[in-house]
């Protein structure tokens, strides 16, 4: 992954010369708590190198200049996209991809210096709260490391930002997860415009309800996944009842920071490929194929080690390459929409005479 060097990357801090760090940038002396520590070292063959050069070079002829072609290629080729980004972006083009498909470029150029004026002339409510949460932000990431250092005040500007923009919102811890996640594969501006593309529906659904008074679509989300873990995994749906585990004890982070919370850095980055090309169906996806894939031995734990269990899954269950293929096959599209529907009247509230 590449970031443009500033002058402000080589000041002096907490991270000395001698500590190593892994391909994303997480410090591998903290690497039980690195979202990178199921990733096993990557040893990487010529062969390796050639395969990933010639995937480079079919997305840069699919993007254009800049993304001018994308478009054009999306219309005339739909399914080659979706399979491509289904195996991955390549990781120097992710950034601009991401922005591509979400169609946060396209309100970045709408929408001139709104950016600077809501950093720098605006004020939010939520400033105190924002200062509070930053260290906690990826903090074994080399780039948010320094207290007060470019990751922390970057990532301070797109989330005040954000809140201003927003009032309504405003600001939710959840939020700092996807925002530093977008800051490490683009600038500010970029990043704040596709938050706000996720959060307002520039492309799919909006999702600004993960973070409204009550985490209304949180709670959408949660029953449609008991649901569908119910009717999809009947079995481990029936231990669940009978250990009084719900979705709200394990899968509220899945939704909340769209996996990029606790799950390997690797597997958060190829979910969010998806995410941002597919919509919010990939993570009831991931989090029916992890199930599926635990529930042998997930069937025969008591609430105590389920809790657990739910929380800190094998390494195996965690590839990409192994998870994903399972994910993708698994229809969700119509029984997601039947549920959601069934949610708002249940949870319709009577109207005032």
């Amino acid at each position: 992954m590449s970031r443009r060097r500033t002058e402000n990357d080589s000041e002096p801090g907490p991270v000395t010369s001698h500590v190593q760090v892994d391909r994303f940038g997480f410090l591998k002396q903290e690497h039980g708590n690195s979202p990178e520590r199921f990733s096993k070292p990557r040893t990487t063959s010529s062969t390796d190198h050639d395969r990933e050069e010639r995937k480079v070079r079919k997305w840069r002829k699919m993007i254009g200049v800049g993304g001018s072609d994308w478009k054009h290629y999306v219309r005339r080729k739909p399914n080659v996209v979706r399979r491509r980004i289904r195996k991955g972006i390549p990781d120097c083009l992710r950034g601009l991809v991401w922005q591509l498909i979400s169609g946060s470029r396209d309100l970045l150029l709408m929408n001139p210096g709104v950016y600077e004026q809501l950093v720098i002339y605006e004020t939010s409510a939520s400033e105190l709260d924002i200062i509070r949460d930053i260290s906690r932000t990826f903090p074994s990431h080399v780039f948010f490391q320094k207290r007060h250092g470019p990751g922390q005040r970057s990532l301070y500007n797109v989330l005040k930002a954000y809140s201003v923009y927003d009032r309504d919102v405003g600001y939710v811890q959840g939020m700092g997860f996807i925002a530093g996640l977008l800051l490490l594969y683009m600038s500010e501006e970029d990043a704040f415009w596709l938050l706000v593309a996720l959060l307002k529906g520039a492309v799919h659904a909006p999702m600004e309800g993960l973070y409204h008074a009550g985490l209304p679509l949180v709670q959408q989300y949660l029953f449609q996944l008991e649901s569908l873990v119910k009717e999809l995994i009947p079995k481990l749906g029936e231990h669940f009842t009978q250990e009084m585990i719900t979705p709200s004890m394990y899968a509220s982070q899945w939704f909340i920071t769209v996996f990029s919370y606790s799950f390997p850095f690797p597997l958060a980055l190829r979910i969010w490929d998806v995410f941002l090309s597919e919509g919010v169906k990939i993570v009831f996806k991931v989090s029916l194929a992890l199930l599926k894939y635990c529930q042998d031995e997930l069937v025969k734990l008591p609430f105590e080690k389920l809790i657990h269990a739910l929380k800190t899954f094998p390494e195996d269950a965690m590839n990409p390459d192994t998870l994903l293929p399972l994910a993708y096959p698994i229809k969700v599209s119509k029984r997601l929409e039947e549920l959601k529907l069934e949610y708002e009247k249940n949870n319709a509230k009577p109207v005032q005479p």
